[in-house]
């Protein structure tokens, strides 16, 4: 079967199953109040990222780990800010995205080809990423730890980028 085929089958048969869940969940009256209460829409946008990645896993594309990863790390974000309403740490934890792709990488090697390259990538962007978090963070006052040392992070990360840079002309 084509990858055009697969990609079809598998959507096919999501949405079927997707389409029968809903179903029951609405034909069940007491199923129906108690999804209501559990899934809120940033767990939706979770679902959606899980999809992303099955769909991935059923059609052979592992590559479709990174917008799976972003779509279902950024549903986990919303999550979080529903759930305790600090809608204001948007200033900040944008700065995640990154490791999100970068957790994608990671996740894309180690299910298809390339590993090494794929976890010494995503790697870089996670680490990147958390770095960024935490000045943001510190920035806006949320991450009161770092309190004046968060340019202890810049000088940190510029060294790693320096050491990196010898070792790899050798």
């Amino acid at each position: 079967m084509s990858r055009r085929g697969r990609s079809s089958l598998v959507i096919g048969v999501l949405l079927v199953l997707f389409g029968v869940v809903w179903l029951v969940v609405e034909l069940v009256p007491g199923l129906s109040a108690w999804v209501g209460a559990t899934l809120s829409w940033p767990v939706i946008i979770v679902g959606v990222g899980f999809l992303l990645l099955a769909l991935g896993l059923l059609t052979g594309e592992p590559g479709m780990a990174v917008p799976a990863c972003i779509v279902g790390g950024i549903g986990g974000l919303l999550y979080w800010q529903n759930a305790t309403g600090n809608w204001e740490s948007w200033s900040y934890v944008w700065a995640l995205i990154p490791g999100f792709v970068g957790v994608g990488v990671v996740l894309s090697g180690l299910l298809g080809e390339d590993t090494r390259r794929s976890l010494r990538d995503g790697g870089q962007l996670i680490l990147v990423s958390l770095v960024m978090f935490l000045i943001f963070g510190s920035l806006a006052g949320a991450l009161g730890s770092l309190g004046t040392y968060w340019p202890v992070l810049l000088i940190l990360l510029g060294l790693v980028m320096l050491v990196r840079m010898l070792f790899r002309s050798r």
